[in-house]
């Protein structure tokens, strides 16, 4: 492991290191000042080369690198941090995107909670929203792009309240057959992290699997807890609460809706971000809702029934007058007996 990097060291010539960040799926996060640029503040994500792998193994990582790095390049979209530059220096590769500034959504959670308090659905739910969008616009590129971390601490929200999905260290780009490496070896975060995904590379992991992780999310902000991890709800089908059960304010439809988006298999789930968008707005009354049916959910439109009688009142009531009627048939017109 090499030493972390100092502050006021200079990447490149051009980006002065001014403090430490975190840690990510890619490693380091620094966050540095442009040189060239005065003013613009960036975010610098450290990728370590293993040392103790073979050198063919460690140039095939390097060039993987690159590649991803170079597709991450030339996404635009206003929910995502814009990458500008990438290169390598020694044994390090690194990737240099816009800092976002603001806080996390794990942090707001962790606010709420230490307040006795849960986040408004309402403010869940448009959140959700501009994640869809990044997802969308990832999704519907040429080769699709699967993000495969998406959870509370990879989401921020600027001052001026718009969200960014951020760390792209287990970004996946899915060829004609849906298959690719990744950038870095791993499997993102157990409590948002579906059962194919454990599979690394081997697996087959799809935009469904962004949709699980979706769900995960927005059941982890909706209850202030963390969902229970997909082998162990494997295991035993009763261990994730729902969510009404802990936060009974959240509404059935959005409950619903984030329990679809967490069924263990892919093909129980919504087939991509535009159905799953459509029955979260279900709670924001655009009409949608969904329905179980069996094991599976379906998105429907809202069938508004009269308030004269229930639907169960209105068949008795059609029952009974079939044998009123069966009755007179036979008192006007009796059947011989023999």
């Amino acid at each position: 492991m090499l030493p972390p990097l100092q502050l006021g060291e200079v990447l490149r010539g051009r980006y002065k290191i001014s403090s430490y960040v975190g840690h990510g799926g890619m490693g380091s996060i620094y966050q540095a000042e442009d040189l060239r640029l005065e003013g613009r503040l960036c975010a610098i994500k450290e990728v370590q080369n293993d040392a103790a792998l073979p050198p063919d193994t460690q140039q095939q990582a390097r060039d993987q690198f690159y590649r991803e790095a170079s597709i991450l390049a030339r996404l635009d979209h206003p929910n995502l941090p814009k990458v500008s530059d990438f290169f390598s220096s020694g044994d390090r590769d690194y990737l240099v995107m816009d800092f976002v500034p603001g806080k996390d959504l794990r942090a707001m959670v962790a606010e709420a909670r230490q307040a006795g308090q849960f986040l408004a659905e309402a403010e869940v739910l448009g959140w959700a929203n501009q994640l869809a969008d990044a997802l969308e616009y990832l999704h519907r590129q040429d080769s699709p792009i699967v993000h495969r971390d998406i959870k509370p601490s990879n989401l921020k929200v600027t001052p001026s309240g718009l969200l960014k999905l951020v760390d792209f260290g287990l970004v996946k780009q899915l060829a004609a057959d849906e298959r690719t490496v990744t950038i870095i070896q791993g499997v993102g975060t157990a409590y948002y992290t579906p059962l194919e995904q454990y599979g690394g590379d081997t697996g087959h992991t799809d935009v469904r699997t962004d949709i699980y992780s979706f769900g995960a999310t927005l059941y982890h902000l909706l209850t202030n807890e963390p969902p229970t991890e997909a082998k162990t709800r494997f295991l035993r089908a009763d261990a994730q609460r729902p969510v009404r059960a802990i936060n009974p304010a959240v509404s059935a439809s959005t409950e619903q809706a984030v329990a679809w988006a967490m069924a263990l298999h892919p093909d129980d789930r919504p087939p991509d971000v535009p159905t799953l968008r459509a029955a979260l707005q279900s709670a924001t009354g655009n009409g949608l809702r969904v329905r179980a049916e069996g094991e599976s959910f379906v998105v429907q439109p809202t069938i508004r029934l009269p308030n004269l009688a229930s639907r169960t009142d209105r068949y008795l009531a059609f029952a009974a007058a079939g044998l009123f009627l069966v009755a007179l048939l036979l008192t006007l017109f009796p059947i011989p007996l023999r």
